[in-house]
């Protein structure tokens, strides 16, 4: 067993908070465990002036904390699991998913609600997936991407750069922002991303002193919902900043999974919907259920 931990991070305050937290639980768990910090900055941190989409999406960010894993400067990393891609290169595993915070998105306004936002307000978000939710509402919206981290993005609202913005609730509450949240979109109006609201540790695979120190955090209930999730990305082919939302509940001890697919400008949507006792079968029926109203070919469209 290891005595020592190294966490890889970026060093984003939300990041920099996601791999503090963990540290708490790994010291909770392993009273002797001694937890370090190793910084990062990923393509994705330096790379500011173009949408995901158009740079490779947002496993730019993930790159150099495996890089770093691989090579032996750290033994584990932290993520937002929406931002992970759904297939994993074979070298790593991501042990423990958990930790769940509330899955919705949240608008951040100078104008009110959504609904009472001014004709041709101008809306920061970098997510196909938020844009075409919101543009399938209101097509008098002007989307326009905005990057960098949380407290980049309000002190550009706040600057008048836009008349609102959309962030993961998850991340404001978690940085103790949850006050500047406008509106909380409710989830038939804005379906989530994939794992949204969950956090993720990876590590390599052959790593198992630290897949044995992960064992008293597991969380099954939480990794069957956000694998149900993943699964209908992985399923299609598609990565996390295509305009695909995902979000599993549990019923009933089932699990209902919900999917949608749309184009970039909300003018298509398809959806599915199942029941299932694993994540596997029922992110299994949503892909086969989506293939089959096209979801294909709209993939096949998205520009990039």
């Amino acid at each position: 067993m290891k005595d020592l931990i190294r966490i890889a991070t970026r060093q984003s305050k939300l990041a920099l908070w996601q791999a503090e937290f963990i540290r708490e639980r790994l010291r909770e768990a392993h009273a002797d465990l001694e937890v370090e910090f190793v910084g990062i900055t990923t393509r994705g941190d330096k790379w500011l002036s173009s949408p995901l989409s158009e740079m490779g999406g947002k496993g730019l960010f993930i790159k150099e904390l495996e890089e770093a894993l691989l090579d032996g400067r750290a033994d584990l990393a932290v993520h937002s699991m929406k931002d992970v891609p759904a297939v994993l290169p074979e070298s790593f595993v991501i042990p423990l998913i958990g930790y769940r915070e509330d899955v919705r998105d949240a608008l951040v306004s100078r104008h009110g609600g959504f609904m009472e936002l001014p004709q041709g307000a101008v809306v920061g978000s970098s997510s196909m997936r938020r844009q075409a939710q919101m543009l399938a509402r209101r097509k008098d919206l002007r989307v326009t991407s905005i990057r960098g981290n949380v407290d980049t993005r309000l002190a550009k609202l706040d600057a008048g750069e836009f008349d609102a913005i959309v962030l993961a609730s998850a991340g404001l509450n978690r940085l103790g922002l949850g006050e500047r949240v406008t509106e909380r979109f409710e989830i038939a109006d804005m379906l989530p991303a994939g794992g949204q609201g969950a956090l993720g540790i990876e590590c390599a695979r052959d790593n198992a002193g630290v897949l044995d120190l992960l064992k008293p955090l597991e969380d099954a209930a939480t990794r069957e919902r956000v694998l149900a999730e993943r699964g209908v990305a992985a399923g299609l082919g598609a990565d996390c900043t295509m305009p695909l939302g995902a979000c599993a509940v549990a019923v009933n001890g089932a699990l209902r999974l919900e999917a949608m697919l749309a184009s970039p400008d909300g003018v298509k949507i398809i959806r599915a919907a199942t029941c299932a006792e694993s994540a596997a079968e029922a992110s299994g029926r949503v892909v086969e259920d989506l293939l089959s109203q096209g979801a294909a070919a709209m993939l096949e469209a998205l520009p990039g």
